[in-house]
């Protein structure tokens, strides 16, 4: 079975781990702050705090934000679940926005009238818009943070597609007040589990220290008592084990270092599949806008009949195509429909999600595979 995605770990990577394990450290030692300086200068934001998951990293960052019960942010639906269920766990509410038909990325005219719709009694619980950079392809990062300016909003951005991709000229990862990058190993680079907050904020990415360990600081300049002793520290939040492994940290740094040649290959993949389906009538083609480059984590086709999509899965998957659907909607989700919210909420997300199959799109996805996923492709429409 050719998967969707898939990891890339070398000689190098392999080493690195090697040698973290048989450092004296395993876990709070120097490789993670090694990785987050290394993270903060590719994507030139002044801060980056590594967690041991890209979830936890949403989690932290919404707890940075100080979004708490009660409160609101607006999100898009088209993601996976994490990127809302992490403010629910703070215990605020997802308002949902619809997409842009052709890159799939939530839409700002769309957050713009959610937010002018809000009775007067709910605007001062709004706190946070939260985008999601769909596929790899760039959200409209500067109508957003104007936007979130405007009406007095922290602008966080779910990156964990995005590694790599770029804005105007600019890799993605300080332009939103905060950037999450996930590190799972089907994104740009892996650290088997794991992801990371950047940001320009100092408090936010103390706050954040703080989180990932328990709610807990020995840093003297921000101990309550003075002068305790070494030993001393205080837990000032109630927050949780987020932290990453040296071993973790050490493959990320290792990888890191090959990123450019990672989305270099996944665009060379992109390239053919884009050439090989342009007279393809029955597919609507990927789209990447022309304000940024795609980091190309997936390449979402969308299916003309989206009635043909069951049959087309189906058969994909009896080749040996591990095809895969990004996403269903969030709030068409069981736990959300018990929330209250409805089939209907966004109807460009739903009419996505209906269409879409991911075909497989990673760096040592080989030409022999490509050919032969465009072969099969191609038969199922003839």
């Amino acid at each position: 079975m050719i998967p969707y995605s898939h990891q890339v770990i070398g000689e190098d990577d392999l080493r690195a781990v090697a040698k973290a394990l048989r450092s004296d450290w395993l876990t709070q030692g120097p490789e993670v702050l090694r990785f987050e300086k290394a993270l903060a200068k590719y994507s030139g934001a002044r801060y980056a705090v590594a967690f041991s998951h890209g979830t936890a990293a949403l989690h932290a960052a919404f707890f940075a934000a100080g979004l708490k019960r009660g409160d609101e942010f607006i999100t898009t639906p088209l993601t996976f679940a994490a990127t809302a269920n992490a403010g629910v766990w703070q215990g605020a509410k997802p308002i949902f926005a619809d997409v842009e038909w052709d890159t799939g990325n939530i839409n700002p005219h769309e957050v713009e009238k959610k937010i002018s719709n809000l009775p007067r009694s709910r605007r001062g619980k709004l706190k946070a818009i939260v985008a999601v950079d769909y596929s790899g392809v760039p959200v409209r990062l500067d109508e957003f943070k104007k936007m979130a300016h405007k009406h007095n909003l922290i602008f966080i951005e779910d990156a964990a597609h995005a590694l790599g991709a770029t804005y105007k000229g600019k890799k993605i990862g300080a332009l939103a007040d905060m950037t999450m990058f996930s590190f799972h190993p089907v994104k740009s680079i892996t650290t088997g589990e794991g992801g990371a907050i950047l940001t320009n904020n100092k408090e936010w990415y103390e706050k954040m220290l703080l989180f990932r360990n328990h709610g807990i600081t020995k840093n003297p300049k921000l101990l309550k008592k003075k002068n305790q002793g070494k030993w001393y520290y205080e837990m000032q939040a109630l927050g949780l084990n987020y932290r990453m492994t040296d071993m973790q940290a050490s493959l990320g740094f290792s990888q890191l270092k090959k990123l450019t040649k990672f989305i270099s290959a996944r665009r060379v993949v992109a390239k053919r599949y884009m050439q090989a389906f342009r007279n393809e009538k029955n597919i609507i083609l990927p789209y990447e806008a022309s304000y940024g480059r795609s980091a190309w984590h997936l390449f979402p086709i969308r299916l003309v009949n989206p009635k043909k999509r069951p049959f087309v899965f189906k058969k994909l998957q009896e080749a040996g195509i591990g095809a895969q659907v990004h996403y269903i909607p969030v709030y068409l989700h069981p736990y959300y429909k018990k929330l209250g919210y409805k089939k209907g909420l966004c109807p460009n997300a739903e009419r996505f999600y209906a269409s879409e199959i991911s075909i497989p799109i990673f760096p040592s996805l080989s030409i022999k595979e490509q050919n032969y996923i465009i072969k099969k492709i191609k038969e199922l429409f003839e």
